[in-house]
């Protein structure tokens, strides 16, 4: 608890600017804390059993028989049995899985978000300033960039390294904030498959994965505070998985003059916002480094195992696939949030043939700001 009390007093004693909301002022806090001090104490940490000193922290009861112990291995999940899970006091539909992944299995969907999510026709931040030709395949024009980012530190940074965002199946028109059946790739089989089981297992079965957000965060990049508000059907949640360095998450409510709840995501972890949540404000202000340097955080250190499921949706990873994504992670941590758009039966309104003309793939927009680019954050 001192360190918790300690961490209260410093936020305390911040400075607010001028007009500053609650959100703001703790976003600003923790975009400046010191890693390895008292200014994240009071940061929550699902990893912690029972998660001591964090009153507003409880446990969530997980529906295990709606997920066979076999659909999850599929998906390369632990037995929804041994899912940690938990809820927070106030925000009701909230949940937190602490990392429910197979030994290995992390492997696969990190891979899958550096070296095929990232293909075309997906949509990224970078076809603003590039051609189509250009970003077909980013993980092929960057793999060897990354084998030898060791040995030279001073190289350009590789276009994965450039790549902030893609969106997968509806893409989200970021200057109006609307989806459109026009514009849709097919959605990953493997991710919505993981989607589906997720779902499930927090009491939404029949759940429906068509559209994804895939964040790339370097060390210097946060997510701005906003609502996920665009998909039209607001009954279904919003899931979001973590992979690589850890960050530090902000759950606030209705208003920013609410002051959020901090944690930590670490990789792994799958947070699920529903009901009451689904329409919290919410942001990252910091990507953490790891404490050892440009280290992999421990569970990402066992390979994917080669004896799968004959109906596993988790593919093999090889080694020199997993050395480029391990020299990427060292620096750099990936998000995926995946989210129902429609309702059941339900179809998209009309729009006016303007905004039927626009190309999706031109405009700019994302969530994540660094240091290094200027972008748009969706509301």
């Amino acid at each position: 608890m001192g360190k918790m009390a300690a961490a209260v007093g410093s936020v305390a004693t911040l400075a607010a600017e001028p007009g500053e909301d609650a959100f703001r002022k703790l976003f600003r806090f923790y975009r400046q804390s010191r890693p390895g001090t008292a200014d994240l104490g009071g940061v929550i940490d699902f990893s912690v059993s029972l998660v001591p000193g964090a009153p507003k922290v409880v446990r969530s009861h997980l529906n295990w028989s709606s997920v066979s112990d076999h659909d999850a291995r599929r998906a390369g999940l632990q037995p929804v049995s041994k899912w940690q899970a938990y809820g927070l006091q106030g925000y009701p539909g909230f949940i937190f899985i602490s990392n429910p992944f197979l030994p290995g299995y992390q492997w696969h969907w990190v891979k899958q978000c550096l070296k095929l999510y990232s293909r075309k026709p997906d949509v990224c931040n970078l076809d603003k300033h590039m051609s189509k030709e250009e970003t077909q395949d980013l993980w092929e024009q960057s793999k060897e960039f990354l084998r030898c980012k060791e040995v030279n530190k001073r190289r350009p940074r590789s276009l994965l390294e450039k790549l902030r965002w893609m969106t997968l199946g509806y893409h989200c028109n970021w200057d109006n904030k609307r989806y459109s059946a026009d514009h849709y790739t097919p959605f990953p089989s493997d991710l919505a498959f993981l989607s589906e089981q997720v779902a499930a297992a927090c009491g939404f079965q029949g759940f429906r994965a068509e559209a994804g957000i895939l964040n790339y965060y370097r060390l210097d990049s946060t997510l701005g505070i906003h609502v996920d508000r665009s998909e039209l059907d607001h009954s279904r949640p919003l899931l979001s998985f973590s992979f690589g360095q850890s960050a530090i998450f902000l759950l606030g409510g209705l208003k920013r003059d609410e002051a959020p709840t901090p944690m930590f995501m670490h990789s792994g972890d799958i947070m699920v916002m529903s009901g009451f949540s689904r329409l919290l404000n919410h942001a990252v202000p910091r990507v953490l480094p790891s404490p050892e340097g440009e280290g992999l955080p421990g569970c990402l250190g066992t390979p994917l195992p080669a004896d799968l499921p004959r109906d596993s949706v988790v593919e093999p990873c090889s080694v020199e696939d997993w050395q480029v994504c391990a020299s990427y992670l060292k620096t750099a941590r990936i998000n995926m949030t995946v989210r129902q758009v429609l309702a059941m039966g339900q179809d998209f309104p009309l729009e006016p043939m303007e905004e039927n003309k626009k190309d999706i793939t031109t405009e700019g927009s994302c969530h994540l700001d660094d240091d290094n680019s200027q972008v748009k954050r969706a509301g």
